[in-house]
């Protein structure tokens, strides 16, 4: 409450001063097909980014027409509601978007209000989307309690489409997520980086999860090689460690890396049937069209062994 209170004591405005502020007084506000007509000196106040925006000679100040992408209508409605009333719509499914609008536009107490209603909704299937907002919106407080609850279940959160959604469309917010989820022991920080690219490869091939998150958060190249060029996702991938692979994809390791005999990591994991890492590597963006010096997709390779599940799967 003293928040409200701050900020209701020291935003201001002369709405009176607009009854003859003439045509200039307002401007319209696009997102998509909603367009909304406000005060000019409104925003201004209560957006110190719509403020330097109308001070200089700009596109918005000459035409009165100010575009806000990457916004939807009802999110325009409500962040535009709170400029005007200072009050924060109770709308948890919408809280995500309008964080996203009031970091942009500088309304830092709608900010706030925002990161609360998300951290609230915080389970399971939204821990990966709401850590990856709070590493890309600067949410201290929805980052430490995102980061709590994916630590408590590390492998289930992972399985979400969530994660998956984060990994496809947000990979530098998850690998900095993913980062976070490790803390690596002093040893593991004083380690040159050729070592720890080499107990990278090390942990993989031995399936040692803990090492290798202890790894990464150090520091460690994901993308490091063996003498024969498998990479740990290879090791992962080919050892059926799911949890591993997950990991890997989950900071950027790349998924159409090539071994010295040109096998990905999805040919290793369909000839070995290991119908988990296959489906974590599809969902990372694994190229089912790949093939072998011999000319195999991952399917074929499935085929010849006999791998229905996979077969389906890569069909």
């Amino acid at each position: 409450m003293e928040a409200v209170k701050d900020v209701t004591e020291t935003v201001t405005v002369d709405l009176g001063a607009l009854l003859d502020a003439g045509d200039d007084a307002t401007v319209i506000l696009e997102a998509g097909d909603t367009r909304l007509v406000a005060h000019r000196a409104v925003l201004a106040d209560r957006s110190p980014v719509l403020a330097a925006m109308f001070a200089h000679d700009t596109l918005e100040t000459s035409t009165g027409v100010v575009s806000i992408p990457d916004v939807g209508g009802p999110v325009l409605r409500q962040l535009v509601s709170y400029l005007y009333t200072l009050r924060a719509p109770q709308l948890p499914g919408t809280a995500p978007q309008l964080l996203a609008a009031a970091d942009k536009y500088g309304a830092s107490w709608l900010k706030a209000e925002c990161e609360r209603q998300v951290a609230i909704q915080l389970s399971v299937e939204t821990a990966a989307a709401a850590a990856v907002l709070a590493v890309r919106h600067s949410c201290s407080d929805l980052r430490r309690t995102a980061i709590k609850l994916i630590k408590t279940c590390p492998f289930e959160v992972m399985a979400t489409q969530g994660w998956a959604d984060a990994m496809l469309h947000q990979p530098e917010d998850l690998i900095e997520v993913s980062r976070l989820l490790c803390d690596p022991p002093p040893k593991s920080r004083s380690l040159s980086a050729e070592k720890r690219a080499r107990r990278l490869v090390q942990a993989a091939r031995e399936g040692s999860v803990g090492e290798l998150r202890a790894l990464i958060a150090a520091g460690a190249d994901v993308g490091a090689r063996g003498g024969d060029g498998l990479t740990p996702l290879h090791w992962a991938a080919g050892r059926g460690d799911v949890e591993a692979a997950r990991l890997l994809v989950g900071v950027g390791a790349a998924v159409n890396s090539r071994d010295v005999a040109e096998w990905t990591p999805l040919h290793l994991a369909a000839a070995n049937g290991h119908a988990e890492v296959v489906a974590a590597l599809l969902v990372a963006g694994a190229d089912r069209g790949a093939t072998t010096p011999g000319g195999e997709t991952a399917l074929d390779l499935a085929r010849r062994r006999n791998q229905r599940r996979l077969v389906e799967m890569l069909s």
